[in-house]
């Protein structure tokens, strides 16, 4: 018996509605740079090659449950069209249940920029209307630059942005980002983050 193929339809990126309240806007930022870096032929290719995971929820609506930055990214260089992988249809759910099967499936992730979680309600309706978290975006060039490997944990990133919003204080990471970037390797590096999905340090000896 073959298992069922997902879904691949083209979608209006501003349409589409977000599962998450936060971004890291730096993160963003490097997105668009690269995009505009592109040619013609290379950001066609890079649109039909990304697909954006997609819940279908109440009135028909497309939730993506992944790629939040370089959706965004997109929105503000003005691409109109992206392609989308539905994953599941819910369209037939109540709202509350809705939700309730999104969180089961760690489809959704409502916490703000403080890493407080919020009502379903406090989700943003358009991918531009996404917070800045400078957590996330300090989680987000960590692994970018070998702090830790990229890990299919559910919004992992976030997982790591908590971890250095209790050790790192705003004002440092507001004020000199490469210095707490560089905090922020030697704790991803230390026996206190070892829980942190794609931790590299070294395990003690028993």
């Amino acid at each position: 018996m073959t298992s069922a193929k997902p879904q691949l339809v083209k979608g209006r990126l501003n349409k589409l509605l977000p599962t998450q309240i936060t971004v890291g806007m730096a993160e963003v930022a490097l997105k668009r740079a690269h995009w505009a870096s592109l040619g013609r032929k290379a950001r066609a290719a890079a649109l039909a090659d990304h697909w954006f995971p997609s819940i279908i929820g109440p009135e028909g609506r497309h939730y993506i449950v992944d790629h939040h930055h370089f959706g965004l990214a997109l929105h503000q260089e003005g691409v109109k069209t992206v392609s989308l992988m539905i994953l599941k249809d819910l369209s037939w759910l109540e709202p509350l249940h809705f939700w309730h099967v999104m969180d089961h499936h760690q489809w959704v992730h409502p916490y703000d920029s403080e890493g407080l979680r919020r009502d379903f309600s406090a989700i943003p309706r358009h991918l531009s209307g996404l917070h800045d978290d400078p957590y996330r975006s300090l989680a987000g060039e960590l692994r970018s630059a070998g702090g830790y490997a990229k890990d299919v944990t559910p919004f992992s990133e976030f997982l790591w942005a908590d971890f250095f919003r209790s050790r790192i204080a705003p004002a440092s990471l507001k004020k000199n980002f490469p210095k707490a970037l560089a905090q922020a390797m030697k704790l991803a590096r230390s026996q206190q983050a070892r829980y942190l999905p794609g931790w590299s340090g070294v395990v003690p000896p028993a």
